[in-house]
């Protein structure tokens, strides 16, 4: 027992809604209500093209991120999946990297609050802007203590009326668009424009931090790509819209200084009578929230999976009783705390750009070193379409941006990543010796063994917990599930029916599909396991159907002319999504049947109960050995 049982148990309690919006709400702040103002500066209307080539770059990093996460659901994200690919000295490098630039740019969002509750009341002074950052983020780190659930529901609420009042400006503002306003497109060239598109990279880094809550997630193979997916396309229109929208109503040489640049376009439209810079101030404030709420419920995840693989202090990889890192939680928001206070934000946003392009270029390796190993319990629920070539255009894509950006940025983080290897080097290379996919990459192309099956076996303990594959979860199962007796001799065909019947009654689906597939099948001898019984297994259209029934025949059903009739018949159904769990029962089922006088104590049992008990008894005293 001891403390180590405390990492376990984070709550799945987050479901698509929730998903789409920590994405969406991470993505949201300053990439949208302040660095339009700075990118004009530097791009003029352009900066239109600077952002979809940020949003088309993100892409390959987003497929990437969908497949790896629905194969390894685990808290972490992006750390786990470099970690558990290239090994922990890059781990070390990538988790580090995943933590700073969330919690740098969550704290921009913090300032961001400070710097639009000025126009709200112009008479605070910098320290006390400062202040009201620093209490949102205590009041934000008091709602991921208490739980993920509150936080979720949270960001639900915040993301709703944040996006309510942005198509209203969207709406009202085209009516006042001014063309001339994009007469000097590209002011400053062309080339301006990757060098912008790299700037304003970050605003789109949220978007896959969802990842690192993936364990925290109901049903991620399904919900985290879609909450992704989702989120970057409405995401990006919007920032096309809005940007649009403000270079067509507000003055140029306005907003090429402003740093409330949204809120500048909706007091330049008169339809909003002089209140819409105050109602965009307000929208502004609800998207730094959102993207602050979410990044200390991500970035603190990051910092808990590495305490839990020894790369940092065990004290972060702790749960509290309501399921939350807490002392995690409390690490990151006092570092944002601190860089609120006292250091310069605006001078990091390129280097945490630059920070979330070398996160992306790890991403997108870790997935071609995952395919590429060929390890056997590598099974996403997702798989990015087009690999690897969408990878490989995604990797190109970012090392121009990288070197579009200049020197000193690359000076940064080159610094960075040697801060990182040397933390592993002096903290955590000792502790830790651990398989990792690279490996097995290496031995396949040098046909040296020199692995064991320690990542195969970690990745199907991890498929277990996705896929609810659970010894409880089948015995409820066995307890709750239908059990006939049949009392008389029954015709396959009538047989057939019944059971059909009733699973289309326990799961909703069509009686006359499933009632012709089992008369296709009723003859199969693979569906005999040996003479007496006889199992027959079956994938379903559908998501989330499971059920088994069980059958007893006094009598036998005879289903071919060579075969034994049978007394024990099991059925077992399921839908793609619940394959492992399926498979896993499947093998569970045969194991009972095979025992030694199974069959007779079967036919032999009084009533359903004790038919029903029979299977519970043996499957009990199977798990004793």
């Amino acid at each position: 027992m001891g403390e180590r049982e405390e990492t376990k148990g984070l709550r799945k309690e987050l479901g698509l809604l929730s998903i789409f919006c920590i994405a969406s709400g991470a993505m949201i702040s300053s990439g949208l209500f302040i660095l339009p103002g700075i990118a004009y500066s530097k791009a003029g209307p352009a900066i239109l093209i600077a952002y979809a080539i940020a949003s088309l770059l993100v892409i390959p990093a987003m497929l990437s991120k969908a497949e790896l996460s629905t194969a390894m659901p685990k808290a972490g994200g992006t750390f786990y999946f470099i970690d558990r690919s290239m090994g922990p000295m890059m781990g070390t490098i990538g988790g580090f990297a995943a933590w700073f630039s969330l919690a740098f740019k969550s704290a921009f969002a913090l300032v961001g609050i400070g710097v639009f509750a000025v126009l709200l009341n112009p008479g605070f002074t910098e320290m006390q802007m400062r202040l009201v950052a620093v209490f949102f983020c205590i009041i934000f780190t008091i709602i991921n203590i208490r739980g993920v659930k509150h936080s979720g529901k949270t960001q639900i609420a915040l993301v709703v009326g944040l996006l309510s009042l942005i198509v209203f400006y969207i709406v009202a503002g085209f009516f006042f668009i001014q063309p001339s306003h994009f007469s000097n497109f590209a002011p400053y060239g062309y080339g301006s424009i990757f060098s912008t598109a790299g700037l304003i990279f970050v605003s789109f880094g949220g978007l896959t931090k969802v990842c690192s809550v993936a364990e925290e997630c109901k049903n991620p193979g399904r919900n985290i790509p879609l909450g992704m997916f989702f989120a970057w396309g409405i995401i990006s229109l919007i920032y096309i819209l809005v940007i649009f929208v403000t270079i067509g109503v507000a003055n140029p040489s306005q907003l090429s200084v402003s740093l409330t640049p949204i809120s500048l376009g909706a007091d330049s439209i008169p339809f909003l009578w002089g209140i819409g810079g105050m109602v965009m101030a307000i929208a502004a404030i609800l998207a730094f929230i959102t993207t602050a709420n979410a990044g200390i419920l991500a970035a603190s995840r990051d910092p808990m999976a590495m305490g839990k693989d020894q790369l940092l202090p065990y004290s972060f990889a702790k749960l509290s009783k309501r399921g939350t890192p807490t002392f995690s939680i409390l690490f990151t928001s006092g570092f944002m705390i601190f860089v609120i206070l006292f250091l310069d934000l605006e001078s990091l946003v390129k280097t945490a750009s630059l920070l979330k392009m070398l996160l992306f270029l790890f991403v997108m390796l870790s997935l071609i070193i995952m395919r590429e190993s060929k390890i056997r319990h590598y099974r996403p629920e997702f798989r990015s379409p087009f690999y690897p070539w969408v990878q490989i255009a995604g990797v190109g894509g970012l090392v121009f941006l990288i070197f579009e950006m200049g020197l000193i940025p690359m000076v940064i983080v080159g610094v960075f990543i040697f801060f990182g290897f040397c933390w592993y080097w002096f903290f955590a290379r000792d502790k830790i010796w651990r398989e990792y996919s690279l490996l097995h990459v290496v031995e396949r192309l040098t046909g040296e063994k020199s692995t064991g099956y320690l990542v195969d076996e970690e990745l199907r303990e991890i498929l277990i917990e996705r896929d609810d594959v659970t010894e409880k979860r089948f015995e409820e199962l066995i307890k709750k599930c239908e059990v006939i007796d049949v009392y008389k001799y029954e015709r396959p065909d009538k047989f057939a029916w019944l059971i059909a019947n009733k699973l289309a009654e326990r799961l909703d689906i069509d009686k006359d599909k499933l009632y012709d597939h089992l008369k296709k099948r009723e003859k199969d001898s693979d569906i005999i396991l040996h003479p007496g019984i006889a199992i027959f297994s079956h994938i379903i259209k559908g998501r989330n159907k499971f059920e088994i029934i069980l059958v007893r025949s006094k009598e036998g059903i005879k289903l071919s002319d060579d075969a034994k009739p049978v007394h024990a018949f099991f059925m077992i159904v399921a839908s793609p999504d619940q394959q492992s769990f399926y498979l896993h029962s499947l093998m569970w089922i045969v194991q009972i049947a095979e025992e030694t006088d199974f069959e007779e104590g079967w036919v032999n049992a009084k009533d359903i109960d004790e038919l029903r008990n029979i299977i519970l008894s043996s499957w009990k005293k199977r798990k004793k050995y």
